[in-house]
C-alpha cells in the first residue's frame, strides 16, 4: 500500500533525495509546491523548531501527513554559522552561489575549516499531531576554499570529506544518500515509522 505524504519544501534537490530513499518503502513523496503551499516562515533559532513549524504548516494546508527537514552547514570557526540560516546566509533572494561566496569570505581569516552538516526531520500524521516523529543526522567534514564537483546542491561543492578525498558534490547520489546527514536522518526516521 502506497502512503502519500507532502514534503514541506520546494527544494528540488531535497525532493529528489527523499524520493530516492522513501519510494522503495511505498511512500509517495509530493512537494508542497504541487499543492500551492506557500513557504512557511522559519522564525526559530533551532533546526527542530523550524522543521516542526514547516511540517505542521504543510499538513494544515494539504490535509496530508507531512515531512519537513531543517538542515544546514555549521562551521566551527564561525560559532556554528551559518546554521539555521544556511539557505539565506547571504540574504534574499536565496542563492547557493552567493551563500558559498559569503561563507568562504567569512572563513578566509580562519585556519580551522572543520564543519558539519546537520539535519533534523519531523514527520506529522496531521497538523495537530501531538507526537511528531523526529530523527536527526550529522555529517562531519571541512570547508575548502575552491568548489569541486558537479553534483549535490547548496554547500556540497565546498564540503570536503577527508576520509574520501572528495567533496559532497563529487559523490554519486547513491554515495551521498548513504553518508549524508539527511540520509542518516531518513534511515533513522524510517526505523521509527516501522
Amino acid at each position: 500500500m502506497t502512503r502519500k505524504i507532502v514534503l514541506a519544501s520546494n527544494n528540488q534537490g531535497k525532493l529528489k533525495e527523499f524520493f530516492q530513499i522513501l519510494a522503495p518503502l511505498g511512500i509517495e513523496v509530493h512537494s508542497q509546491a504541487e499543492f500551492n503551499v506557500p513557504e512557511c516562515p522559519e522564525p526559530h533559532i533551532t533546526f527542530l523548531e523550524n522543521a516542526l513549524e514547516k511540517a505542521r504548516h504543510a499538513s494544515r494546508l494539504t490535509g496530508l501527513p507531512a515531512l519537513a527537514d531543517d538542515s544546514g552547514v555549521c562551521v566551527n570557526a564561525l560559532g556554528g554559522a551559518p546554521g539555521v540560516y544556511s539557505a539565506r546566509y547571504a540574504g534574499e533572494p536565496k542563492s547557493d552561489a552567493r551563500n558559498n561566496a559569503h561563507l568562504i569570505e567569512n572563513l578566509s581569516a580562519h585556519k580551522d575549516r572543520s564543519a558539519y552538516y546537520y539535519c533534523v526531520l519531523v514527520y506529522v500524521r496531521s497538523a495537530n499531531d501531538p507526537q511528531p516523529i523526529i530523527a536527526d543526522g550529522v555529517w562531519t567534514g571541512e570547508m575548502v576554499a575552491a568548489p569541486r564537483g558537479e553534483g549535490g546542491f547548496g554547500y556540497d561543492p565546498y564540503f570536503w570529506i577527508p576520509s574520501l578525498g572528495k567533496t559532497a558534490a563529487e559523490l554519486t547520489s547513491q554515495e551521498k544518500n548513504q553518508l549524508s546527514h539527511r540520509g542518516q536522518a531518513l534511515r533513522a526516521l524510517v526505523e521509527k515509522l516501522k
